[in-house]
């Protein structure tokens, strides 16, 4: 669960390994002694929880987060659920919904793979880019159903910004109240009209590719998020940096993970967005959600 006492990345991973693939051995991002520098380190700036969103079939590996957990004493929300098209096992299209959502269950309920370590957060479950294949819709009835059963939010991914809105249409249908739902990688592309209406349902929203500049600048996050705040959103917005690659560690050249805190939140300063404001979206909101 969630330690209430410090600051929240809604949506990282600290073991995940997609360089099958993405055909190249950066995507394997298992360095230990680096991770553990990287967790020494933003706890120093006040960050006590990362959410770790990467589920089976992504390179989940408890025992590495077990070790990670026991070495340096950051907190760690582990995840249960599938990913998107690309990345599924072939014995996920045998499965029923039902049969999805009890091994969600299970791995919340009892825990996940031999380890001492059980999933609370369900995700990060995805769609496609511009599309939401059946078995992506499956596996979103599936999660609608492990999430009723243990009460367990739902951390869901959208490729490159798109299907937010249907993804929430799906849930909505399938009984799942809003304010239990966080929509991943909202800040992509230019989409404030599908972010208001997502924000509008009563969901969170997540600005949490920051750093990665090359999709989207930074300077464009900070606007849309000072938009936001001034709106009256700041209730429903949470912040990560969505870390995958070794070349995303700082000792190899990467931001690493304390560029949110070091660079990212003066940057949301400047924007007018205030210290009570940042302490809501980094705090506040992700203890409401995950508890």
């Amino acid at each position: 669960m969630i330690d209430p006492t410090g600051y929240t990345y809604c949506h990282e991973h600290l073991h995940i390994d997609l360089s099958a693939q993405k055909h190249t051995l950066d995507c394997r991002l298992d360095q230990y002694e680096l991770l553990c520098d990287e967790m020494r380190e933003v706890q120093k700036r006040g960050v006590r929880n990362i959410v770790e969103v990467t589920n089976s079939f992504m390179g989940r590996n408890p025992q590495f987060i077990e070790n990670l957990i026991n070495d340096t004493g950051i907190n760690v929300l582990l995840s249960t659920g599938y990913y998107i098209e690309g990345f599924f096992p072939e014995h996920l299209y045998q499965m029923s919904v039902k049969q999805i959502a009890q091994g969600m269950i299970d791995e919340i309920e009892t825990g996940i793979d031999g380890s001492s370590l059980k999933a609370s957060v369900i995700g990060e479950i995805g769609s496609s880019k511009d599309s939401f294949s059946e078995t992506e819709k499956t596996v979103f009835q599936a999660a609608a159903i492990a999430h009723l059963e243990t009460g367990r939010p739902i951390s869901t991914h959208q490729s490159m910004s798109t299907m937010g809105c249907s993804q929430l249409q799906l849930l909505q249908k399938s009984g799942v109240a809003m304010d239990q739902v966080t929509v991943g990688h909202c800040d992509l592309r230019d989409n404030l009209d599908h972010i208001l209406w997502m924000l509008d349902q009563g969901c969170y929203v997540q600005f949490d590719t920051i750093g990665k500049n090359s999709y989207y600048p930074d300077q464009k996050r900070a606007e849309t998020l000072a938009l936001l705040c001034q709106r009256g959103y700041e209730n429903q917005l949470m912040l990560s940096m969505d870390i995958t690659r070794r070349s995303h560690l700082k000792a190899n050249g990467g931001l690493g993970f304390s560029y949110l805190m070091d660079e990212f939140v003066p940057l949301l300063v400047q924007h007018g967005i205030s210290h009570d404001q940042i302490n809501t979206l980094l705090r506040v909101n992700p203890t409401r959600l995950f508890g």
